[in-house]
């Protein structure tokens, strides 16, 4: 029986001579199911949300209306000369005075990292020595999401796989014709594939014993934490986004040494995915947290720290929407000591003006990378500008994450299985049950009465109405339901559905099919289906954060050809052998350089092929 409950009566002044009318109360439902109910959780929940990194601590920014310890960023006059070191310590002994807590000081750069009240910030400001006084400012991620520490080399790393591991990107910017010319899965003997270049990855940390990774991994630094374990988690030990793991997985993945893959999608390979130069050495420095968010003072001090650890590149799918003088100035310094700087051009969707650039990407000194789709097509995300160098793919980047925390849905009805996409922030969970039509999932008296019972059914559920995702699940939830299937009403969203709960909670398993499937799971309802959620070691990521690090790894195969080159040469070599893109809308130039794709596609077979017969 259907459970009702009366809103309180209001109460009413009563004469003495009349009774009051009686007031019209509607009924308002309760759920069939209150043990049911969705209940919103902390991260310290167990669910598939934590690998996308949804919910984490953020950066605490300091109103400065209190006189609170701010993180800035001091500069002061270049001082040369055999006093230069003298100088930078009475500086610091100046700041300290004042009572700063000083984070870094690069004496190279006449720079300090610290923290200063507003108070003292005024004061130290009439320090003729000071250039400036800036906020060490944000910094963060550009995709569109306690470990024992391991030695410098866990295994030898695998030259056999299947060329099925060979994915869109990874053709397109023909990284397998320069180590597998005859296409057979095996890599080529005496063949460039990044061997004895060090790729240093500037990012969110990594999972190290990720199977892809083991082999290629040699050291890391962790300047979120200040220890020497640059994983990608916060100090609960909660997995964060995993947006480091995917770009270190784009430019170091070995063959055949795959982990945990959807088996029920027949697109991928069962051995995972390889990177564009499998034989580079992979550093790992920490500067984003595991909501993706990290501090500029954090970047400089990776940034030296992997010239100091001999990395030949620095990969940094990050940045800031505003220039820093000391930033620059730090890339400009590891660019004239020999390190080549790769960063992403930023996903603000127009051409980059002046004021839209992303830094570190527009500094001169560093390549800046923007995204191209499976079509070699400029997507509507990917920022241009006249500091564009280069193009790569970016879009539904297929590669590695956090192992067990990308989840996938395995859907069996009538025997067979379905290719369904799971929602974020479900747990990893199977269940089979009778499938229930529940329409729109509008209320919680949707479903059938007679079907939808406590002991608990499969949803079938409808997208469409006023209502969001998450609502619909609350309602069946509450009618019983231990999972949901949403069906897709629009095709132009079948190729990803990116659906989403929204925020942790107690939501049972949730996946959701396209349109071409409606009609036969539709056939199912009043029949058992099993509905799943796994975790799998492996996901798909778009934004310019995914472009970076297949340039990074073309520009460590054709430094592996001729480790003679210097990184200027390494650069230009890689600009002068793109493919050059053109945009219909956008003029081209007469030097094949444009705005939306810079000097265009990159190349690997023809940049090796330049840098072996220049």
């Amino acid at each position: 029986m259907r459970r009702l409950v009366l809103l309180g009566l209001l109460g009413l002044g009563v004469s003495a001579c009349k009774e009051p009318e009686p007031i019209k109360v509607e009924p308002q439902e309760l759920p069939l199911c209150p043990d049911l109910v969705v209940k919103d959780l902390s991260r310290s929940a167990p669910l598939a949300s934590q690998a996308q990194g949804a919910v984490s601590s953020a950066l605490r920014s300091t109103s400065a209306s209190d006189n609170s310890p701010q993180p800035m960023l001091v500069r002061f006059r270049k001082q040369t000369g055999v006093q230069a070191a003298a100088v930078s310590r009475l500086r610091e002994d100046r700041v300290r005075k004042l009572g700063a807590l000083v984070k870094y000081h690069w004496p190279s750069l006449d720079t300090l990292a610290l923290s200063l009240t507003p108070e003292a910030q005024a004061r130290l400001a009439q320090d003729p020595e000071v250039l400036s006084i800036t906020p060490d400012r944000p910094v963060h991620a550009l995709g569109m999401s306690p470990w024992v520490p391991v030695s410098a080399l866990l295994g030898a790393p695998s030259t056999t796989g299947s060329t099925a591991e060979y994915t869109w990107a990874v053709r397109m910017t023909q990284a397998n014709q320069v180590w597998d010319a005859n296409n057979d899965g095996v890599l080529d003997s005496g063949a460039p594939t990044g061997e004895g270049i060090t790729v240093c990855v500037i990012d969110s940390g990594i999972d190290p014993n990720h199977p892809e990774l083991k082999a290629a991994y040699a050291g890391g630094k962790d300047f979120v934490d200040n220890d020497d374990v640059p994983e990608d988690k916060d100090t609960s030990g909660a997995w964060g986004g995993g947006h480091g793991t995917h770009v270190a997985g784009t430019i170091v993945a070995q063959l055949g040494s795959g982990g945990q893959v959807n088996p029920n999608d027949p697109t991928l390979s069962p051995s995972g995915m390889v990177g564009l130069a499998p034989g580079a050495k992979l550093l790992v420095a920490r500067v984003l947290d595991e909501n993706g968010d990290g501090r500029t003072s954090d970047v400089i001090a990776a940034l030296r720290w992997c010239k100091e650890k001999e990395a030949h590149i620095a990969s940094l799918s990050l940045g800031s929407s505003n220039p820093d003088e000391a930033e620059r100035a730090a890339f400009d310094e590891v660019y004239a000591a020999g390190m080549l700087s790769i960063a992403a051009s930023g996903n603000g969707g127009e051409l980059a003006t002046p004021e839209s650039k992303v830094y570190p990407a527009a500094y001169a000194s560093v390549v800046a990378v923007g995204a191209v789709d499976p079509e070699a097509k400029h997507p509507a995300f990917s920022q241009g500008g006249d500091h564009l160098s280069l193009v790569a793919p970016g879009v539904n980047i297929y590669s590695t994450y956090p192992q067990g925390q990308s989840p996938f849905a395995t859907l069996e009805a009538g025997g067979k299985f379905y290719a369904s996409s799971a929602l974020d922030f479900v747990p990893y969970e199977e269940y089979t049950g009778k499938l229930v039509d529940c329409g729109l999932g509008e209320n919680n008296r949707s479903c059938p009465e007679l079907e939808a019972t406590c002991e608990g059914f499969v949803a079938y559920v409808t997208r469409g109405g006023e209502i969001k995702f998450s609502d619909k699940v609350k309602n069946v939830r509450s009618q019983g339901a231990r999972a949901v299937i949403i069906a897709n009403n629009d095709p132009e969203d079948d190729e990803a559905l990116g659906f989403t709960l929204g925020s942790p909670a107690t939501w049972p398993p949730v996946t959701a099919i396209p349109t071409t499937l409606v009609n036969d799971i539709r056939a199912q309802i009043g029949s058992p289906v099993r509905v799943g959620i796994r975790g799998g070691d492996y996901s798909l990521s778009t934004g310019t954060s995914m472009a970076t690090p297949h340039v990074s790894a073309v520009a460590a195969l054709v430094w592996s050809a001729r480790p003679t080159l210097t990184n200027t040469q390494v650069r230009a070599i890689l600009e002068s052998t793109a493919k050059n893109l053109v945009d219909p809308e956008v003029p081209e130039s007469p030097t094949g350089k444009d705005i939306v794709f810079g000097y265009g596609l990159v190349q690997a077979k023809v940049a090796v092929d330049k840098a072996l017969n220049p």
